[in-house]
């Protein structure tokens, strides 16, 4: 698909996905602890801040003066942003109905009404979570995606590898669902070395992209995404 890309800001990554996400998609960040599935999805954010988009950050784990200390920290200022081109959301997920109300039936509308070129919800993990069975969770998933992709918006997710398998989400549905998936593991050659941080890009919809394994790395202001080398 040609067109001008939606730029995460990482740009070994943005390279390895044809120039970055195609406009309109969703995309999911999915990784175990300490991957920085946070880090990458704040950069989307600072690279929209930096573009003059307006951007909604949904957070169920981080409460908002965390959110924009960690910015500062990346050396990007986010106060003159605030309330006006960014909008940042806490929810508490162990409140069951104000947690699915807000992200089923108050997002959609919020973009609207803000105009928000991009949204993250970081970890849509605890979203599942809030489900009990299976079948319910996928029903509502389908039904908010569906009603997401109605939006004029791209769209990143966090979500939390299984326990048992690092290669999947943690409830194994948000990788089918979205348009992209972005997969941040460890790799560990041997035990007698020390642990690397490796990304692929599992999958992307409507565009051609680099399906290697690539090492990155988080420094205090940048994430660099080393694509002339390789993992092994």
């Amino acid at each position: 698909m040609n067109g001008e890309r939606v730029k995460i800001g990482i740009e070994g990554l943005d390279q390895m996905m044809g120039g970055g996400l195609v406009p309109g998609t969703i995309c999911a960040i999915i990784g175990t602890y300490g991957t920085g599935k946070t880090t990458f999805a704040l950069q989307f954010v600072m690279e929209g801040l930096a573009r003059g988009e307006k951007v909604i950050y949904i957070s169920l784990e981080e409460q908002e003066e965390r959110i924009l200390t960690y910015m500062m920290q990346k050396g990007f200022d986010p106060a003159p942003y605030r309330d006006k081109a960014l909008t940042i959301l806490k929810l508490d997920p162990s409140d069951f109905n104000l947690a699915i109300n807000s992200i089923k039936n108050e997002l959609p509308a919020l973009v609207k009404e803000l105009s928000a070129q991009r949204v993250v919800i970081d970890p849509i993990s605890l979203f599942e979570d809030l489900f009990d069975r299976d079948s319910e969770r996928r029903k509502e998933m389908f039904r908010f995606m569906d009603t997401l992709r109605t939006e004029n918006c791209t769209i990143v997710l966090t979500s939390e590898t299984d326990r048992d398998n690092p290669f999947v989400s943690r409830h194994n549905l948000v990788e089918y669902l979205a348009d992209a998936v972005i997969l941040l593991r460890y790799v560990r050659p041997s035990e007698a070395t020390d642990v690397h941080l490796a990304l692929e890009v599992v999958k992307m919809r409507l565009s051609s992209h680099s399906r290697e394994i690539k090492p990155y790395e988080i420094q205090k202001d940048q994430i660099l995404v080393y694509t002339e080398a390789n993992v092994f």
